[in-house]
């Protein structure tokens, strides 16, 4: 009986039944379409970014690499300056050497007055380079700059006066590269 009442079916509910077939076909195509674009426009969205992506990691490896290598010319050039300024002083330091043997029966004053010139060059040139000589003669003792080598009693200055530099010091712009040795003043003692 249910074969006979498919078979009794009229014509019309089959094509109706089509018709919302074909309408569900078409949606679902018009469905896999637009997500077939939207698939298409994320992949190259995403092709872009992996692009820009590699291009910032090369970008990046190449910054790398530069302050790499400018850090290393740093180091092995970045006193070019400070020797080029000592060449002139090696120089005059060879010609007095050579002058002192020449003349072997020379006084010692123009030795000693080249050996100064070439002192007063050498102070220059690091002078030039932000090296500064701590002298502190007559200053107060200052533990920061100064290194005490001795006190010695004397009663014409301030105790903790700085009496006598034996070594003078250096600063590099505001770095200490060396403190000045030096022997300090005391207070005169009755029994001294």
């Amino acid at each position: 009986e249910a074969v006979e009442a498919r078979q009794d079916r009229p014509e019309a509910e089959d094509s109706k039944n089509l018709s919302t077939d074909k309408k569900m076909i078409e949606m679902l195509a018009q469905e896999l379409q637009a997500l077939k674009e939207q698939y298409e426009k994320t992949a190259a969205e995403l092709e872009q970014v992996q692009d820009r992506e590699l291009r910032l990691k090369a970008e990046f490896e190449n910054f790398r690499r530069r302050g790499l290598k400018e850090k290393q010319e740093s180091l092995q050039y970045g006193h070019q300056n400070l020797v080029k300024d000592l060449l002139a002083t090696i120089d005059n330091l060879e010609r007095a050497v050579t002058h002192g043997r020449e003349n072997e029966d020379a006084d010692m004053a123009s030795v000693l007055e080249g050996l100064e010139l070439v002192q007063r060059e050498l102070l220059g040139a690091i002078g030039k380079h932000g090296v500064k000589v701590i002298d502190p003669v007559g200053q107060v003792f200052d533990p920061t700059f100064h290194e005490a080598m001795g006190q010695i009693p004397d009663g014409s200055v301030e105790p903790n006066s700085v009496l006598e530099v034996l070594q003078k010091g250096f600063m590099l712009q505001d770095r200490l590269l060396r403190p000045a040795r030096v022997l300090v003043a005391r207070e005169v003692e009755k029994s001294e």
